[in-house]
């Protein structure tokens, strides 16, 4: 099935206001398979804040409480629609329920490229995307600069968009490492199937760290609190991204908050996020 497009649609009443509006774009067969085209009704640019969601790659906690989809992102978007930027607020499969190695990859990458299609029609300019991506989606978001340097035949490869400018909120930047450290009880091994020593090409291809330098400017942050996802991720990934000539990368460390903090648009990890959007959209 091709992609299509359905007006409305999940969220689309909780974000768009009376004189905006929303989009449904579907690009699978999967529920998770969609992309959310939000469009505020005082516009101030023609960019796209792009908004992927975390969650470790899993459909939701073990406990069964609340998913981890793109309503997440939800209150971050309310606040850049509020700013006249419009959103693009991707899906994915998940580990268990039809994602992993290579579904989780190919869809992310699919949600992403579909924004090339959809722009035009809607008045915008998909080379003038910001990617912001928290916890896992930090690593979709990093992955998406990198994906111009992976392999053909891998998830991802030849991609249609390329971000103006990325932002990893805790994110999931150094897989190898972050497999190492057990992040999320697994999760790196639940999303690529084995270890780096059964499948050193999968983390070759998927972490953020092995695909530098960036195409755009990155900027990963961290609250110092944060016990999910340690400020080490971004560490690595700088230092990674700096040995291979990258001169644009930073890395924000920002006190007395965590891991949740960065989906709070009253927070200063969310503050940090906002202004390298505004700025990259030149939105004043």
């Amino acid at each position: 099935m091709g992609p299509r497009s359905v007006r409305g649609g999940p969220g689309a009443a909780a974000l768009a206001d009376p004189d905006g509006s929303s989009a449904l774009h579907i690009y699978g067969q999967h529920p998770r398979q969609v992309a959310e085209l939000h469009l505020p009704s005082r516009r101030r640019t023609d960019g796209v804040a792009v908004l992927v969601h975390g969650g470790f790659w899993r459909a939701g906690p073990p406990d069964g409480g609340r998913a981890y989809d793109r309503r997440l992102q939800d209150h971050v978007a309310v606040d850049l629609l509020r700013a006249g930027i419009p959103v693009w607020l991707v899906d994915y499969r998940a580990v268990g329920q039809g994602g992993g190695w290579p579904a989780t990859l190919a869809d992310a990458a699919a949600a992403l490229d579909l924004l090339v299609a959809v722009a035009p029609a809607a008045g915008l300019d998909a080379s003038r995307a910001v990617v912001v991506g928290h916890s896992a989606g930090g690593q979709v978001a990093a992955w998406s600069a990198g994906r111009h340097l992976l392999p053909e035949g891998a998830p991802g490869a030849s991609p249609a968009l390329r971000p103006l400018a990325v932002v990893a909120q805790a994110g999931v930047l150094d897989l190898v490492a972050a497999h190492a450290a057990d992040l999320g009880r697994g999760a790196v091994a639940g999303l690529l199937g084995g270890s780096p020593r059964e499948v050193e090409e999968r983390y070759a291809h998927a972490s953020p760290a092995a695909l530098v330098p960036a195409c755009a400017p990155v900027l990963a942050v961290t609250g110092d609190l944060d016990e999910v996802v340690p400020p080490d991720q971004g560490e690595l990934y700088a230092q990674a991204a700096r040995t291979a000539g990258a001169t644009d990368v930073r890395v924000a460390l920002v006190r007395g908050e965590g891991h949740s903090a960065h989906l709070d648009p009253t927070s200063q990890c969310w503050a940090l996020t906002r202004a390298v959007v505004l700025a990259a959209l030149q939105v004043r």
